[in-house]
Order: structure tokens, then sequence, then C-alpha cells
């Protein structure tokens, strides 16, 4: 394609590059049409540019753009070369102190807590870092894109505007100056000119509406006939629809489909077709038939290329121009100018208007090009922000109009700007008092919810997706209200007030169009059918509760304006009734000689609305009148003689009486939706401007009327009237078997309604309903949700409510009321109720749900009974009532009020089953002793001369009246006081009782006659006495009982075993014998113990029993048994690696036999330590994979292990395992069965032995492989082979294992080898017993690192998991060789020693630096045995082991001198020359003299000593595990402790000289050969000469990488990609991976996955430590299977693609 193309351009090209920016701008100068002359060089030149082809080539397009159509305007603009005009500009341009950096999606941003006017205000990191801010309590979150920063910005920050960076440009800021006095004359004018003329034709290019003809001043002469099929994006259609659809209409394939879609969506258009008319609009249809069948089609339009092609460069243009004025504050300013200017037509013709108006019209990418125009250029320059804010709010309307209808999100809508324009102060105070906003709002916000019932009230259809769709767009607007609310007005002028108020006309019309909406009426008979609507009503609701509120606190603000509003709301409330009997009857109510006129109204039978915001208005409206003392200064300006009390509470009652009735069932027919309804009338989102308020209604109205009344009504609403006014109902319905069902509903709504009476005589916590403060508030709901039990700081967070800044207020008071208790290594820092608070917990608070009730109750007596106290919960000491609400109290001391009380007693005393409930009778205690609180502070603050009204004790203390008398109150309580059936309330009876004397000897301590003080305390202590004795005998009659019990069990007892007496002497025989048994465990003297060698300590055999998990069968491991395995899991490993760049090129050829020293790639096996008969695995694994086939079939779902890789999950703890390792004796004993001989041969001899035996194989093996022709010739060759003494080359041991231990030992082999090197498995392959024994050393490794970095002592006590492990991998590993090919181990013996000891034929090996000495030694002593059973002149296993122990660790001290390369420093001790340090050094001499003197020089030898010390140190640390697992000689209890470095106890247990230096000593001859032999590989003097590198000793262990301390430096660092989520992954293979909790936490001890809360985090080094200590013990692959197996949604996730 590119072939065809080249010529075309290379013409098109040269008329272009001939065109000279320079010319072409000084002909524009010259001109007298200048408008003429650019428009004709457009129309000449854009379409040669843009638009040739298919497919655009953005880079050439732009390169020519600017050189022949932009070049000419910005030399214009200059008057001289550009480059040099523009840096003029700049220097002469005074910086901006706005930073107004545009977000980009995901872009972190953060938010002070303290000094932000409102969340909306936010910084980038660049300020952020550099502001006072950081120290703050600040926000992070994450940016959805398109806000910008705003920092210099005075409006936006209480403290602290500027940065450091911006500070710098504020010094010389003086009263707003014209920044064009910057510019000359000549450069204004060309600039005017030049803007005017290319922002007009960028409006016009982009708001032109025809496909195929140009406006007249582009058009060109000749038009070719090239359109494009363009398509549109729309938020319809899903990609797949959109991606099938093109691949039908332009038969491309799926890829460029794709690719279509994607760009259609990331830019809002792409052209899909290019050619003649005719072939775009066939394309066209096809699209648009395709898609038009469910809903609207897709937009498809053909256009001529040249229209498409000055699009193009009409958006280019834009970008420049936003380019072009970061020069300079002039320029900006001039584009402003152009921009807002009024066009010829009058209103709304400038073009900004024009392109705001057209927002809908145009595409994403249009739209995002010019908002950000408009964002770098009129919302940066304070004098034209005022101005476009004017221009937006006069347009309003239309502009919101155009958003509802359109499809795309708000982030691409104009709209999206109210956010950067009324969260402004200054700007939407002036926009509400000029243009009057606020009214404009609500206005268009109420002619988009059209749909009204009869009464005018809103009606919502059905919430399908679309009505949801377009409700949310609508919502917006009351997003819009609310940035306009969010800053109070600290002055107030006129005109301000007088549009607030016509705003709260509006706004009380919404409220209005909601009162009463979606009525419910309760179902009879059966369920209701259809599920009525109310989310759209209730997410109105939510979404206008912070509005509600703000509303409130604006009036607070000016005591004119509320006085207004709350006339305004009551008139509004008063219409809403219309008149209130609306055709219900009045009906006269009368109780213990009252009466009351009310209506015949009853919840359960007529329409009632939960939806109420007038009423609750008006509440709010009516506390601020109580706080603000309005109330008291202007009595005769409040209507507050003309309130009906009875109409203000008649629906917040109705209301809460629903609530009751659905909590007593009678609504059940009414299905979830009510049940839903009333879950959010309470919930915390919702309560503040809906329970809260019709609780304060309910308050208003009882403290307006007389108390009596007021219940009257209320029982009448609860419908439980004829209850209280019939006597002897309780005698009625225990005779008559009345419905249950009914008795029980009706005992829900008593409890129901004495708890509403608890909640307004208690709730007086809001200021202005009672004399508290906004803290004391908070406290209380604080000290009520700690009481249920300790919450987290999040919890606390969500269950207080938050204000419309997103804050609880809760920092500042939590200190008071909480103690902080910091995290563990998992879980979160929780806050717990300081015990001095306890006393303030009211059981009965109005925000508790029932469930946190009876906890928060449970919690509360628990805690009491813990502290030794009565578990009474009395309610607490109330503030008093403002004024206004004082007259509330007296409802506790009303006639019928004592009636309600007096009657649920009697009921209680006359015990029938029915009637009364216990927590009936709880909530009448509460009640009373509420009374009592109340007249006790009454009495304690009571004026001289006053006389307290509140007489409660006096009424509780008569008899009842007529008919016949009744008890007292007082009296009652007394006779339930020892009532058997109340044990629970006894102590709250006690504690009344109490009180209630109390209360009497205040009064008469106040009044004169001290008589009857006695009497009331001789009643107290005579029902203490009484209540003691009675304790007593209870407890005695228990005692007594005891005794009685006791006796008969031991007479049962002597019975038994008189009867079974030789039973008993056999089970106490045995005993002995099993703790005899028990007690000479390895009983191993306590000399010093050595681990290998002809010396090492005997170890008595012990038996060993286990049992297996799988059938519970106990089992001797013994060598013949059926094989015992433990569950294992073998991985590869890196964790060790000192080079990551190393992996394994090729599996199949790779030879593992020597490890490198930068352990680069080694295999870990871990276990989980249960034990099972090898063939119980075998069933339970041959279950495990049937039903992986058959799930297989079933559903493709992964699981969270890999069958086909072996894995299986361990029977008992579901721990993830791919093999198992079979449990044997020590193995070393089995061999080592023959004779000892004394004299066993030192090194140099040993070494000799060995390399004979080990020549006579060679010969050996490689006559095998000789043809068989000359056989009589052989035979002479073997006879003249002098096969060394005692040595039998065609001896085969027998096998001692039975064939299931065998089966195992090939199996677990089999699985190292196949994970190790990640190949096929192959039990006969000769790198099988390699990898068992570098899978023993290098998991010893690993476990003796582990040790060492945690500072642990060698043999500390390990986990018996691991303990277990290790023993069975090393007897494994040391057994593995008796199920391998004999001649293959001893080729593998062979080679592993001539790397020390040199042979004849072994040529490739490598040299010393390059093996892993611990993986050579493991080698070497597990394969001798092979060599050894063929062995018969006497030489021990434990001589060889011992030799191979002393060569290995004597390579290792030459590797260690080799590559110590520490410098000497001044620190020289040289006193400390002892005999060692002199042989190091003598033996560095030699090493020196043997490299030729490429060694550097040392002269202290206490340096070489402690770096060999130190260096050898791992190495020993790890020999001590391996012979001590494999020998089973016990740990001498010296390396146990720890502390000191042990070395000494080491060289002991290892059979080592103290000095190890000796070795050399020893044996000089033949060290001084091998080690001249090391020297001279060539590997060692590239070392030497600084050609390579090689790991020197001791190696570092490896760490995860250092985070930093502070996450937003973190996300900083990673910003470039983006970071959403503070989460680890653990990843392993493709398909295992899981979430585990970051390192980072808050200030409370939480993380914050996502950024949801946004406080700071910061890093934990404990976690991270964990997580580092878990990579460390190779537990990842166990803490993903845990997980995935815990959350099944883990194992579906393609985790390699994260």
């Amino acid at each position: 394609m590119a072939s065809e193309l080249e010529p075309e351009v290379q013409g098109l090209d040269r008329s272009l590059l001939e065109c000279s920016a320079e010319e072409t701008a000084g002909k524009w100068l010259q001109a007298t049409d200048l408008t003429r002359e650019v428009n004709q060089h457009l129309a000449h030149y854009v379409p040669k540019i843009y638009c040739r082809g298919p497919n655009p080539f953005p880079q050439k397009e732009d390169m020519l753009a600017h050189q022949v159509l932009l070049g000419p305007m910005e030399w214009y603009l200059c008057g001289e070369d550009p480059e040099l005009g523009f840096s003029k500009l700049e220097q002469t341009n005074k910086p901006s102190h706005l930073c107004g950096r545009v977000f980009k999606v995901g872009e972190p941003t953060y938010s002070c807590r303290d000094c932000a006017v409102d969340p909306t205000c936010v910084l980038c990191m660049e300020c952020f870092l550099g502001s006072i801010h950081r120290d703050h309590r600040y926000r992070m979150t994450t940016s959805g894109g398109g806000g910008f920063c705003d920092c210099g910005d005075t409006e936006a920050w209480k403290e602290g505007p500027y940065c450091q960076k911006h500070e710098l440009n504020t010094s010389e800021i003086e009263e707003e100056e014209d920044p064009l006095v910057h510019l000359s004359e000549d450069v204004i004018a060309r600039t005017y000119n030049i803007f005017a003329i290319m922002f007009r034709y960028a409006v016009e290019i982009l708001t032109w509406e025809k496909e195929s003809e140009l406006p007249p001043d582009l058009e060109m002469v000749e038009k070719s006939d090239t359109y494009y099929c363009m398509l549109f994006n729309d938020e319809v259609h899903t990609y797949e629809q959109v991606i099938y659809t093109l691949q039908k209409a332009v038969n491309c394939t799926q890829k460029e489909a794709i690719g279509f879609a994607t760009t259609v969506d990331r830019d809002g258009r792409r052209s899909v077709r290019y050619g003649d008319f005719q072939y775009c609009e066939q394309a066209k249809s096809v699209i648009v038939r395709n898609t038009s069948r469910q809903t609207k089609p897709l937009k498809v339009q053909v256009m001529h290329s040249s229209i498409v092609a000055h699009q193009n460069f009409g958006l280019k243009l834009l970008s420049w121009l936003g380019s072009i004025i970061g020069y300079s504050d002039g320029l900006r300013r001039i584009l402003c100018q152009v921009g807002l200017q009024e066009g010829p037509n009058g209103e709304n013709s400038s073009l900004v208007d024009r392109l705001m108006l057209s927002d809908s019209k145009l595409w994403k990418g249009a739209r995002s090009v010019y908002h950000q125009l408009f964002m770098s250029s009129l919302l940066m320059d304070l004098k034209y922000k005022k101005l476009f804010a004017v221009r937006f709010a006069k347009n309003y309307e239309r502009l919101q109009s155009d958003y509802v209808t359109d499809d795309h999100d708000r982030e691409f809508s104009i709209a999206d700007l109210s956010v950067q324009i009324f969260t402004v102060p200054s700007l939407a105070r002036m926009l509400i008092t000029e243009e009057n906003l606020m009214t404009i709002i609500i206005k268009t916000f109420m002619d988009h919810l059209r749909h009204r019932d009869a009464q005018g009230r809103f009606q919502f259809e059905r919430y399908t997706a679309l009505q949801a769709f377009k409700f949310r767009r609508v919502q917006s607007l009351i997003l819009d209200l609310k940035y306009v609310l969010i800053s109070k007005p600290t002055e107030w002028s006129d005109d301000l007030r007088q549009k607030f108020l016509e705003g709260f006309d509006a706004f009380l019309e919404l409220l209005k169009c909601m009162q009463g909406m979606d009525p419910v009426t309760r179902q009879v008979g059966q369920h209701i059918e259809m599920e009525p609507e109310w989310e759209a009503a209730f997410t109105l609701q939510m979404k206008l509760t912070h509005v509600i509120s703000m509303m409130q606190d604006w009036c607070a603000l000016d005591e004119k304006v509320l006085i207004e509003a709350y006339k305004k709301c009551l008139a509004v409330l008063t219409q809403c009734h219309g008149g209130f009997t609306d055709g219900e009857q009045p009906v006269t109510l009368s109780i213990c000689g009252h009466s009351v006129e009310t209506i015949r109204y009853c919840v359960s039978k007529e329409k009632v609305s939960i939806h109420l915001p007038v009423s609750r208005l008006l509440a709010g409206l009516h506390v601020l009148v109580s706080k603000s003392e309005v109330a008291y200064k202007f009595p005769e300006l409040l209507p507050l003689s003309e309130l009906s009390p009875p109409m203000l509470i008649e629906h917040p009652l109705r209301c809460l009486v629903l609530c009751a009735q659905v909590h007593a069932g009678m609504w059940r027919r009414n299905g979830f939706s009510l049940v839903n309804q009333i879950y959010y009338y309470h919930n915390v989102k919702c309560r503040r401007e809906m329970f809260d308020k019709d609780i304060v209604m309910l308050q208003t109205g009882v403290s307006m009327m007389d108390p009596n009344h007021f219940l009257m009504i209320m029982l009448s609403r609860f419908e439980l009237h004829q209850i209280f006014s019939t006597p002897d109902y309780g005698k009625k319905i225990s005779s008559e078997t009345t419905h249950k069902d009914l008795v029980q509903q009706n005992n829900t709504l008593i409890e129901e309604m004495l708890y509403l009476i608890i909640m307004l005589v208690g709730e007086r916590f809001s200021p202005g309903v009672g004399q508290v403060n906004a803290t004391d508030e908070i406290k209380r709901e604080i000290i009520h949700q700690l009481s249920i039990k300790p919450m987290a700081h999040s919890e606390l967070v969500k269950s207080l409510p938050e204000d419309e800044n997103k804050e609880t207020g809760m920092e500042s008071v939590i200190e008071a009321v909480a103690h902080f208790k910091k995290p563990g290594l998992t879980g979160r820092g929780m806050y717990e109720l300081k015990p001095e608070c306890a006393k303030e917990f009211n059981l009965y608070f109005y925000h508790f749900s029932r469930a946190e009730q009876s906890k928060a109750e449970e919690a509360q007596r628990k805690l009491k009974r813990q502290n030794k106290e009565d578990t009474a919960l009395p309610p607490p000491v109330l503030p008093p009532f403002c004024p206004l609400f004082a007259s509330l109290v007296n409802i506790l001391q009303s006639d019928v009020m004592l009636l309600i009380m007096r009657t649920v007693l009697q009921w209680t005393v006359e015990h029938n089953g029915h009637v009364w409930s216990e927590s009936m009778l709880q909530r009448v205690l509460h009640l009373i002793g509420m009374a009592l609180q109340e007249e006790k502070q009454h009495l304690e603050n009571v004026m001289e001369e006053h006389v307290v009204t509140f007489t409660f004790t006096q009424k509780i203390s008569k008899p009842g009246e007529a008919p016949h008398n009744s008890p007292s109150i007082l009296a009652m309580l007394e006779t339930l006081q020892n009532a058997p059936y109340l044990e629970v309330h006894k102590d709250m009876i006690k504690w009344i009782l109490k009180t209630f004397n109390a209360i009497k000897k205040i009064r008469e301590s106040s009044s004169t006659s001290p008589v009857a003080e006695t009497e009331g305390t001789i009643m107290e202590e005579s029902s203490r006495d009484k209540d003691k004795a009675e304790r007593k005998r209870k407890a005695e009659i228990a005692r007594l009982r005891r005794e009685k019990i006791m006796a008969q069990m031991s007479e049962m007892q002597r019975h038994f075993i008189d009867e079974n007496k030789e039973l008993f002497q056999q089970t106490l025989e045995l005993d002995a014998s099993i703790s005899a048994v028990l007690d000479n465990s390895p009983m191993v003297s306590d000399t010093t113990r050595t681990a290998l060698g002809p010396a090492q300590t005997p170890v008595p055999e012990q038996r060993q029993f286990v049992t297996c998990i799988l059938c519970q069968e106990e089992q001797e491991v013994k060598v013949e048994s059926r094989a015992m395995v433990l569950a294992a899991f073998v991985q590869r490993s890196t964790v060790l690696s000192k080079n990551r760049s190393k992996f394994i090129q090729d599996p199949e050829k790779y030879d593992p036999l020597f490890m490198h020293p930068d352990l680069s790639c080694g295999t870990h096996t871990g276990s989980c330590g249960h034990i099972m008969h090898a063939h119980c695995w075998q069933r339970y694994f041959d279950s495990v994979q049937a039903k992986e086939q058959r799930r297989q079939q079933r559903l493709r779902l992964h699981t969270s292990y890999d069958v086909e890789n072996g894995e299986f999950l361990c029977p008992l703890c579901e721990c993830l395992s791919n093999t198992v390792i079979p449990l044997l004796l020590p193995p070393r004993n089995i061999f080592n069965s023959r004779l000892h001989f004394s004299d066993q041969p030192n090194l140099t001899q040993w070494i000799r032995t060995i390399s004979q035996q080990i020549k006579a194989l060679q010969v050996l093996r490689k006559e095998e492989n000789t043809p068989n022709t000359a056989l009589s010739k052989n035979l002479e060759n073997v006879d003249e082979l002098q096969l060394p003494e005692g040595f039998r080359p065609d001896f085969h041991p027998k096998n001692p294992y039975s064939e299931s231990i065998k089966e195992m030992l090939t199996t677990f082999g089999t699985a190292t080898y196949k994970v190790g090197l990640k190949v096929h498995p192959n039990e006969e392959d000769p790198r099988v017993p390699i990898m068992c024994w570098g899978s023993c050393a290098y998991t010893i490794q690993s476990i003796e690192r582990i040790l060492n970095d945690e500072d642990k002592p060698l043999f500390s006590p390990l986990p018996c998991r691991l303990d277990d492990c290790l023993r069975s991998l090393t007897r494994f590993a040391a057994a593995h060789w008796t199920v391998a090919s004999l001649s293959v181990v001893q080729g593998h013996f062979c080679k592993l020693f001539a790397s020390l000891v040199p042979g004849d034929n072994h040529g490739d090996l490598p040299c010393i630096l390059d093996i892993d000495m611990f993986h050579l030694l493991v080698g070497l002593v597990l394969a001798f045995p092979a060599l050894q059973c063929q062995d018969f002149s006497g030489i021990s296993l434990g001589t060889g082991d011992l030799h191979i122990f002393h060569l290995v660790t004597m390579a290792h001290i030459i590797q260690i001198l080799l590559t110590s390369c520490t410098e000497e420093n001044g620190m020289d001790q040289e006193n400390a020359s002892g005999e060692e340090e002199l042989a190091v050094l003598a033996l560095y001499k030699t090493l020196h003299q043997y490299t030729g003197s490429a060694l550097k020089e040392m002269h202290s030898g206490w340096h070489l000593l402690r770096n060999v010390r130190a260096g050898i140190m791992p190495f020993l640390r790890c020999s001590a595990l391996f012979f001590h697992y494999l020998n089973g000689v016990p740990s001498p209890p010296e390396i146990q402790a720890s502390g000191t470095s042990h070395f000494e106890h080491l060289c002991n247990y290892l059979s080592l000289p103290n000095n190890f230096i000796c070795l050399f000593q020893e044996n000089k001859e033949i060290m001084k050969l091998l080690i001249e032999s090391w020297c001279h590989n060539i590997e060692v003097k590239r070392y030497l000469e600084g050609e390579r590198d090689a790991i020197s000793y001791p190696r570092e262990s490896n760490k995860l990488i250092d985070l930093p301390e502070d996450y937003s430096s973190l996300i900083n660092q990673a910003s470039n990609f983006l970071v959403r989520e503070c989460q680890v992954l653990f990843l392993a293979g493709k398909t295992k991976g899981c979430f585990y909790s970051p390192p980072y936490l808050d200030d409370y001890g939480e993380t914050d996955q996502g950024l949801r809360r946004g406080n700071p985090l910061h890093l934990c080094r404990e976690r991270f430590k964990k997580i580092q200590k878990l990579w460390h013990q190779h537990s990842i692959t166990e803490e993903i299977g845990h997980a995935q197996e815990a959350n099944q949604t883990l194992v579906g996730i393609d985790w390699q693609h994260l």
C-alpha cells in the first residue's frame, strides 16, 4: 500500500514545501481584507494536507500543517521569527500564581481536610508536596480526569493557598493589573486580528452541519468525489455490537473492526470507509439497518473529505491557540475578549456561546479539545472567569437540557464545568444575586420531572434502566445546587437575602411535590402483586439530604432570613394539609377524665407516606429558632401562636406508627419495597432529614400542647386507645382465648409506643432541642456505637452521618471517649470505649437498630458483671431542654402516662402469660427511671424560692383511682422486686427504689420536717437483709446437693475398680513400661556429641510409630513394611538467587550436577507434616483425579490446584501438595552393617584408595562399552588391572527396602526431577538422583538463611512440620541411590570427586570458584555408599563422610580466601596474632605463590581469619543441620542457646579441629598438590586478573525492594503507569494468584484499597517483613492455595494478564 502512495505523496509535498511561512505572513500584513486572504489560503491548502486517503498520517499532517498553515500565523502574530518573538513574550510575562494543571485519568489528587473550602478543592502531586497541607489531615484520591489543580486560588483554601513554587509568583501581585500593558500596540492589534479570524473559523467549521458543502468562503474551485463514511460514538451500543456491524458493513477483519471501535470510543468518531459517495452511502445503510433493531441506530454520516479536513484542522487550531496563550497572559486576555465578544446577531452569538450551545452536537474529541481551551483561557483569567460564569448561568437551562437528552457521560459535557464555577464562593454569590441562579437550577430540575399525580406530587414510572439513566442525569442538577450552597455567606446584602428567599420559595415548591409522594396502603388478605416503585423517590431524597441541611445552615446565619423562611415553610405546610381535616370525620377521645378532639384516622386502613420533607424542614427551622433565641427576641415576628400542634404532629406520627406496625408484622403482605423504605428511613444516609426530624416534630408538638392530649392522640394512632381505656383488659384477654397473633401484635405496638415516648423525652442532643453543642451530639453517637463492640476507624466513620464536606466531625472528639488499640501483624486498629463513658449509655438510644440494641445490651451487662457491679442499665443523666422545649418533660408525670405505667405493671403483677411482655416492662421501668432522674435534676438545680413542679415521686406513691383502689406504682414495684420470673430486671427495680429514696431525702432536707425519713430506709434495709438471707439459704442447699452427688460417684467408682481388679493391674504395669520407653529416647551422654566420622556419637535405635490420617491405623516405620508418606510440595525457587538474569536455557540438555554458587535456581521441598499410608494416599489421589475429570466435563472452572501436574490438597489441612516423601529409618545404619576395622586410613591414604577404585571402575565401564569381539584380550586386561585390595566391582548389594517403599522413593525422586527441571517425568533419567540431592541441599540452605536472618540459634526448636520435612527429605536423599542405577550414581560420584581431586579423564569440570560447596558436599556424601558398598577392605562409611567433609571444607576455605576482597583497614589487631592468624597468613602466602602473585598481598592474619570465619559460617551451619538429620545425633545443648556465635561448638560437633587451618597442615603433601591444581585453573586466573566476577562469601540474604515510607511517594514513583490499588499480589504460575493485604496502613491501622477513604498511608515495617518472611519461607504458593480455597472467585481470574 505504501509503495502506491509514495509518488503521490512526493508530488503533493513539493507544492507544499515551497510555501514559505514568512512570505505568506508578509502578504497578509499588506492585505486590505485579511479575513478573505486567510480564508483563501485555508481553502486552498487545508484539503491538500488533511484527509488524503482512508487512513490518517498524523505526523506528516502535523508537520505540513505547522509549516503551511500555522507557521504564517505565528510569523504574522510576532512580526518576526516566532522562535524569537515567543521567547520575548515569555520573558516580559509574569508567571501565573495559579497552577491550573489539568488532571489526566488516574492521576493522584490531594485535598486538605483542614483547609479546603470544600472537597472539590484539590492539588496536584507536585503542588501538594510543596505545600503546608502535607502535614495536615489530607485525603488522597485518583482523578477521573478533567478537573484542575486549585493551587494559587485564594478562594479555595482557608490557609496555605500557595505551594512553594507558586508562592514565588505572588510577590509582585498588585491590584489586578491589565496584562496587556506588557504587549506593544501592534502586537495587540495583530493578535486580535488573527485570533478573531482563526477562532471564528474553528467555531464555524466545528458547528457546521451540512455534510457535502463547505461554508461559501471556504468552497474550493474543483471539488473531487471523495467522501468518508463517518461513524460516531454513542453510549447505547456495546463494543461487541459495533465490531460485529463493522465487519459486515465494510468487510474488514475483526482486528481492524476492534481498532475502529476503540478509536470511535476514544475520539468520538472515526471514518470507516473512504471513496466515492455511492460507495460510502452503501456502508452507511448497512450500519443503520444492522443497529436499529432494539435501539436507535448508530449515528453515521457520509461527509465530503474537504469538510472532514477542515474540521480536523479546526481542532488542531484550538489546541494551537491553547499553547500560544501559554506564552503570555496578554495573549490569553485577547483570546478571552475575542471569545466573549457579542457577534452581530445579539444574544448568544459570541463564539463561546455558540460552542457551548452546540456542545451536545459535537463529538467527544471536539468537546474535550474546546473544554481544555476554556479551562486554560477563560478559567485562568479572573476577570473573564466572571464574565464566562455569567454566560454559563444565563444559558444554564439550555445546557442542562442538552446534557439530559444527550447520551455522553457527564465528563464529556460542558455542563461539567459547573464544578469549576459554582464552587468559587464569590462567583456563586454573584450568580445568586445577579442571575438568580438558585431559582434557575431548581426550576430547571422541576421541569425535568414532569410526571405528577392528581395532588401535584411527583410520580415516578417503573424504574427501568432507561429511567434510571435519565434520572441520574437530572440528579446532576442537585449536585450543582449543592456546589452553589457549599460555602456559606459571612455577610448578607439585601439583594442576597431577597434572592436566597426566592430560591427558598422554589425549593419549597420542590419539597411540596415530594410531600406525601409514593403513598402506601396496607394489603389485607393477599400479597401485593407488583412491588410498587420506591427507589426513585428515595434516590431523590438521598441526593437532597445535604441540600436540605445546607438550606437550614444558610437560614441559621441570618435572623431575618430565618424568620421569613420559617413563615414561608409553615404556609406551605398548611397548604399541604389542605385545611387538615380533608374529608376525615372528627372524633372525641376521653381517658382519665381528659378528653380531646381529633380526627378518625387509621394508619392500617388509609394511605400513608414516608416522604414528608416540608414537615421535616419546618422541624429543622423550629430547632434553629430555638437555638438562635429568635423566638424570645422577636416573638411578635414569629407566628408561633398560629401553630396548630395537632396538625404539626399528625403526619410524622403516622410515619412512626407505620414503622411500628411494620415491625409488628402487620404489613408483611406489602412486600419488600416497604421494608426497604423503612430501612432507609432509619439508615445513617437519610435519617438526619427523615427519622430524626420526625422525632423533633413530635417534640415540638408535645412542647406546645397538653401532654395528656398528645398521649391520647398517640394511643389512638397506634390503635391502642381501646386497650388502655378499658379497665381489666388483661383479665379479659386471659379469660377469652383471643387470637394469639392479635395479642402479640398489640404487645409489639405497646412496646413501640413506649419506645417512642422514651425517645421523645430522652433525645435532646440536637443543639436547639437540648442545651448541648454539636460535639456533644457526635460524642454520644460514638459512645453508643462503641458500646456495641470495639470498632475500627472506618467502621465508625460509616456509622456516623457525613456532612456535605464528607466530614463526620469524629476526629475532634474521639480522643475524649475512646482508647485506640494498635493492630498486630494482621487485623486493624480498634477504638475501645473509655470505661468512664459507660455511664452515658442509653439502652434506648434512637439510632440503634434492633440487632444493635440487643448486642449493646448484652455487651454492657457483661461488662458490668466483669466489674462485679449489678447489671441494671439505668437511664443516663440528660442535659436540660432549651426553653422552647422545656415543657416536654411533663409528659412523664401526666395522668395518661401514669395510667399506662400502672396498667403495664398491673399486668406484670397478675402475671398472665399473654398480655404483657418483658420488653414492655423493661421500657416502663426505663421511663420511671427517666422520670426519677428528671425530678432529681430539678431538685438539685432549683433556684431559691422556686417550687419544683415536677412531682413524679408523689404521684407514684399514691394508690390508683376508683373503681377499686389499685395499689400505687411504688407498691407494685416492691412486689415485683422479688418475683422469681423477673430475675433479669431485679437490679433495675432495686435501682429505681434506691433513687426514689434518694429523692425523698432531698425533698425532706429541703422541707423542714425530718420525720418520714427513716421509714423508707428501714424498708430498704429490711429488704436488703431479706435478700442476703435468701441468697445464703440457696447457697447452702446447693452445697449439700453437690456433696451428695460426689459421694454417690466415688462409691460407684470404688465398686467398679473392685470388680475389674486385674484390668487395672495391667494398665499400671503397661504405663510404667511406656514411660520407660519414652524416657530412654535417644539417650546420649552429655560428653561432646559428634555428628559424623568414625568417632560419631552412637545413637540407640528408636522405634517409630505413626498414624495414617486417612485410615487412622497406627504402624511402625520399618524397612520391610508398607510405606508411610508425608504430603510434600516441591517447587522451583529463586529465593536465594544472586543472579536473577540467569535461567535454564534448554532443560532437556541441562546438567545439574554442579550447583553454581549464585544459586540462581534451586528446588525447594516443603511439607505440612501429615502422614498417610502410601496406598491410602494413592487411593485418595486417584479419587481426586477422577473427580477432576468429571468436573472438567461439567464446567470449565479452575480449582486452586492443578491435578494434571500432580497437585492435590493435603486431606487434613488442605495445604497445597504435589508429591509425597516416604518416611524412612536412618538409612546410614542400614548400609553400614559391615565390620569396622579399627585402623581407618587418613585423608591422604583415603584419597589414594578412592582414586584407585575410581580408576578401576572407569576401565571396567570402558570394557563394558567396547564391542564383544576380543573377549580373551579383555580378560587379560582385567587381570593386568590391579584391583585395589578388597574392591569387588562386580558385587551388587541387595536393596533392603520393601516394594512399596521402593515405589515411593521413585515417586518422590521423579517428582523432584520433573518440577526442578520443568521436564516430563522419566524415572530412568540419570539426573534424577542429582535433583534429589540438590533439593535436600537447597532446602537446608534456605532454612539456615531464615534462622540466620531472624537471629535464631541453629538448633532452636523448629516447628515440627519443618523438622519432619528436613528429616524425611535428608533420609530420602540418602536412600534414593538404592533405586537408581548403581553405575549412574557411581559415575556422578566420580565426577563430583574429580572436581576436587583431578583425575585423568574429566576435562570439562567447573573451576573451584563456580561450585557451591554445600551442594557438592551433599552430593558426595550421598553418592559415596554406591562406591563403598563394593569395598570390602574395611573402610567404613563414617570415615568416608569425615574425609569428604574435610576435603570440601578445605576447598571452601580456599574459595573464600581467593574471593575475599576486604581492604585491610587501620584497625589491625597486632597483639592478636596467635597461631591461627599465622597459619591463615601462611596459607594465604602459599595461594599467593601458586596464583603467580596475581592475588593481592595481605599482611594481617587477623583480617584474613575474620573473613574466613565469617565466610565459612553458613557452610558449617548447613553441614551441621545435614549431618544431624542424616545420622540422627542430637545437637549439643550449647548450639541451642541463642546469642554467641557457636563457632567452637560447631567445629566439635562436626569433628573439625577448632583451628581449622590445621587440616591443611595435617595433610600437607596432598593438599599442596590439590591447591596447586585448583589455582592453575584458567578461570581462577581470569578472575584474579579482573576479567570475570565470582561470588564472595558469606552471601547476603536477598530482600524485597525497599518501599518508600509514604504511600504518595510510591504513587509518584509509579505514576507513569497508573497506580489505582494498593494491594499486594501473590502469583505462582499462570493460574495461581491471590491478593494479600498491603503493607501500607493509615494512622488507624487499616489498609485502604482503591483509596476509598483517602487517608494518608504509611509503610508498616512489620507487615512488610511478614511478606518478606513468607517469601523466604517459600510459603507464597501455600498462601495462594489457602486463599483460593477460601474464596472461589480468586480461582477464575486469569492471573497472568494482571
